[in-house]
């Protein structure tokens, strides 16, 4: 750039998590003076966030690392920064493999970043920083989100559980709490800068209050957020069942901003399955939570994830899975294939299922759960939902040109927006007319059109976007498959 200001682009892998690091990631890097590179710029500073939940993730860093070493070549100047829970597990490995990386961070200590990339320009040497527990807790680092009417805020990081198929305790390390004052604190400020809807973050959620001896703590949190003024929807991810008590539900229920919206991870309906996960609760305790949540809010959406093919899974286990899929009607699942994840118990596990069986018991419970979504969303005809919209349009056809938003339980929205000169951020309410497995279709105009703060600062161009959390680097390919997960990181 001629004004001789650096730039940057970040590049995130992973669960909801990683995207809020990157938002604090993106919010260090403008603070210390790097703006965000254009898309047809080669940055001065690119930021690989990762994860190191799939089997292949090593494989997808190194190959989006081999795709900028002749760019660097090209550009001296330029510095790669590797940060995340991959960088958090294999350390050093990441500088002997791809000796041109010259920062090298772990999930602990996001907030050296600036501070790193300066010293390794200063020494012109690879730096390498991993810390062994949180130094800073990230939501107190600046941030740059990117929606001008949606934020996360992290209530916890880390997790206690010991489930044999995660890494994420020996990366993310043990649960640490925020106090519920830092937490509203941060809500209070997304609000007043137009956010409506808020999603608390944690790697299980409900066992919130554990650093400071309050079980309740998570109830009591979302009956808070119930009094802050301007927010509209509150949501969070992700609860474990183990965890999960009345009086989350009580407060659900009764909170008219907590979203009618929930996240539960199942991962198998065979209880031995859960047991060799050691998972901590069986499947009747499962949908007696269920049970419960539709008994006082009979228009909930359940969501969940399921793994397929853990080892030592047998069709009669993976038969008790699609029993209880049936018995839970999810509005929707994040299946996964089990892919062994170097370090935890589960990767030396005997009786590993062939991958032919996967893929077939994978598809097979796809289409279970499909039909399911399918029903669950075509009962929702000719109801009136109330939609934020989301930024940019959704899908075009000859006859019509559709926006997209989410209804306040969660579920995708493509609408005709008609004459109204609706925006990111407004918030409508809208007839549906189809409901189709993975979203609804509503092809009349809104009932209904509210504008808001939010509206005001996309249209003004204020949106506080983050150019650098981008899903591509145009400059230097793309990668294989999606970078950022729908899913949580698999300890919920």
């Amino acid at each position: 750039m001629g004004n001789g200001e650096k730039t940057y682009r970040v590049r995130t892998y992973g669960c909801q998590m990683n995207v809020h690091d990157s938002e604090r990631l993106t919010g260090m890097l403008e603070a210390a003076g790097y703006v965000p590179a254009a898309e047809q710029h080669t940055p001065d500073v690119v930021v690989f966030n990762t994860c190191a939940v799939r089997e292949n993730a090593d494989n997808r860093l190194y190959g989006n690392l081999g795709q900028l070493r002749p760019v660097k070549r090209q550009h001296p100047g330029m510095q790669i920064a590797v940060g995340g829970c991959l960088a958090q597990k294999d350390r050093s490995e990441i500088t002997r493999r791809a000796p041109w990386v010259d920062v090298v961070f772990g999930t602990h200590n996001l907030g050296s970043l600036p501070t790193l990339l300066e010293r390794a320009r200063h020494n012109d040497e690879a730096q390498v920083e991993i810390a062994e527990s949180l130094e800073v807790f990230p939501s107190t680092l600046p941030a740059r989100r990117d929606s001008a009417y949606s934020g996360w805020v992290s209530i916890s990081v880390g997790c206690n559980n010991t489930c044999t198929f995660c890494i994420v305790p020996s990366l993310r390390g043990k649960e640490v709490d925020r106090r519920p004052g830092e937490v509203l604190s941060e809500v209070a400020a997304l609000v007043d800068e137009g956010v409506l809807e808020v999603t608390l973050l944690g790697q299980n959620v409900n066992a919130y209050g554990v650093d400071f001896g309050d079980r309740g703590a998570f109830a009591d949190l979302l009956r808070a957020c119930g009094g802050i003024e301007g927010l509209e929807r509150v949501r969070f991810t992700s609860p474990h069942p183990r965890d999960f008590t009345t009086d989350v539900i009580e407060a659900m229920a009764a909170t008219p901003n907590v979203c009618h919206q929930l996240h539960m991870p199942l991962q198998s309906g065979s209880d031995r399955v859960l047991r060799a996960m050691r998972r901590s609760y069986r499947c009747a305790r499962y949908l007696r939570i269920l049970d419960d949540v539709r008994a006082v809010m009979p228009d909930a959406a359940i969501s969940t994830d399921i793994i397929v093919g853990f080892p030592g899974e047998t069709e009669e286990d993976f038969e008790a899975t699609l029993h209880v899929v049936r018995a839970a009607r999810f509005a929707q699942s994040f299946t996964f294939q089990y892919s062994p994840r170097p370090g935890t118990p589960a990767a030396d596990l005997p009786d590993q299922v062939p991958k032919d069986v996967v893929q077939q018991r994978y598809e097979r419970l796809i289409a279970v759960q499909e039909q399911i979504s399918w029903e669950c969303n075509r009962a929702l005809e000719q109801t009136t939902v109330e939609v934020l919209v989301s930024e940019g349009e959704g899908r075009k056809d000859a006859a019509t040109r559709r926006m997209s938003g989410r209804a306040r339980d969660g579920r995708l929205v493509h609408f005709d927006p008609g004459t109204a000169a609706v925006r990111p951020g407004d918030v409508i309410h809208t007839e549906i007319t189809y409901g189709a497995p993975h979203h609804l279709v509503a092809d009349m105009a809104p009932s209904a059109h509210r504008r808001t703060a939010a509206g005001d600062r996309w249209e003004a161009g204020r949106r506080p976007t983050t150019p650098g959390v981008a899903l591509g680097l145009p400059a230097f390919g793309q990668p294989a498959e999606p970078a950022v997960e729908q899913a949580g990181c698999g300890s919920g």
